[in-house]
Parts: C-alpha cells; sequence; structure tokens
C-alpha cells in the first residue's frame, strides 16, 4: 500500500480530483436503488467516493468533499424537520465518512477498513438526527434510540456491505490504490 505524502501534488489537480469525486458521489447518489421512508437510501457506492478523498488526500480535503456533497444533495433532495437536522443530515453525515481517512497508511486494515471506520462515523450521526428528530416515527415497542439504530442501519448498512463486498475483490482495491499513487505524483511544469 502507498504512504501518501501531504504538499507534493499541486493545488489544481487535487482540486480537480476532489470536484471529480463530489460529482461521482452526487451522481450515484442520484441512482437510489431503495428510498427509506423518513430519508435514506440504499444507493450504488455513493459513500465512497468521499471516502476515498480522505484517502487520497487526507481528513481535511475529505471533510470538504463530504460536506459539499450533503450540501448538493440538500438542494437536490431535500428532506427538512428542522435546522439542526439540516445540519446532522447533509453537510456533517457526509463529511463523517471523512474520519475513515486516519487509517489510509495502515497496511493492514488499509481501504476497507477506513471505509468501514468512515460508514461507523455517518451512521452516528444518522443516529443522533434520528433520535432527535424522528423518534415520532419509530413503532410501538420501539424508542427512538433504538429505532434510530435499526433504521439508519437498513441503508447504511445494506450500502456498506455492497461496497466492501467490492473492495474485496483484489484488482478493484489495487486499482483504486494506483489511482491514489497516480493522484499524489506531482505534475510537471
Amino acid at each position: 500500500m502507498p504512504t501518501f505524502t501531504k504538499n507534493k501534488v499541486t493545488p489544481a489537480k487535487t482540486l480537480a480530483v476532489s470536484a471529480l469525486l463530489t460529482a461521482l458521489s452526487v451522481a450515484l447518489g442520484a441512482m437510489t436503488l431503495f428510498r427509506m421512508p423518513q430519508g435514506g437510501s440504499v444507493t450504488p457506492f455513493s459513500m465512497l467516493p468521499i471516502f476515498l478523498a480522505a484517502y487520497y488526500f487526507g481528513i481535511s480535503r475529505g471533510l470538504l468533499v463530504g460536506a459539499c456533497v450533503g450540501l448538493l444533495n440538500l438542494l437536490l433532495n431535500p428532506f427538512i424537520v428542522h435546522p439542526l437536522q439540516v445540519l446532522l443530515d447533509y453537510p456533517m453525515a457526509f463529511a463523517a465518512l471523512a474520519v475513515g481517512g486516519v487509517l489510509r497508511n495502515r497496511k493492514k486494515i488499509g481501504m476497507i477498513g477506513g471505509y468501514l471506520l468512515g460508514v461507523f462515523c455517518r451512521y452516528w450521526v444518522a443516529v443522533l438526527s434520528g433520535v432527535v428528530f424522528f423518534s415520532s416515527y419509530a413503532p410501538e415497542n420501539f424508542n427512538g434510540l433504538t429505532w434510530s439504530l435499526w433504521y439508519n442501519l437498513t441503508y447504511l448498512g445494506v450500502e456498506a456491505l455492497m461496497t466492501v463486498a467490492v473492495l474485496a475483490v483484489p484488482v478493484v482495491r489495487s486499482t483504486l490504490e494506483k489511482l491514489g499513487e497516480q493522484v499524489n505524483t506531482p505534475t510537471r511544469s
């Protein structure tokens, strides 16, 4: 696995790749496989580009890409009940995927472990939003916390499992690793 270093890539290249990853995430997010009744959906791998931004360029770049994706999703498909809920469900939830970038230089944990950590962080932001703003939707025999835990696991867990299954294919993972090396290689002027 490559060790990515800071400040070797031109700002224009970093910006261009980040914009492409943002656009890819939004485009994949528009391909909804299943939509949940109170928000959230299963999409084909839309969380992966946000994680890749953090994996390739660091957590701060991933946070920025995630927040941009969240804000674009807010513009394209809003589900609003409260201003704080908007903050939690859109920029914060998607930006939380970038936390997985802390594992970008860990050979044994690598890409899959980092991706799962990012999804786990997004999951907890969604659970918090569910407890605070969507507890009234909980069916009988569920309290707000248990309902939010299960509700958010249904769509985030399915997408995470699909993505991990693809990342577990060695040629896919090695291709994404090589792409990371290429985007982190300085361009000659």
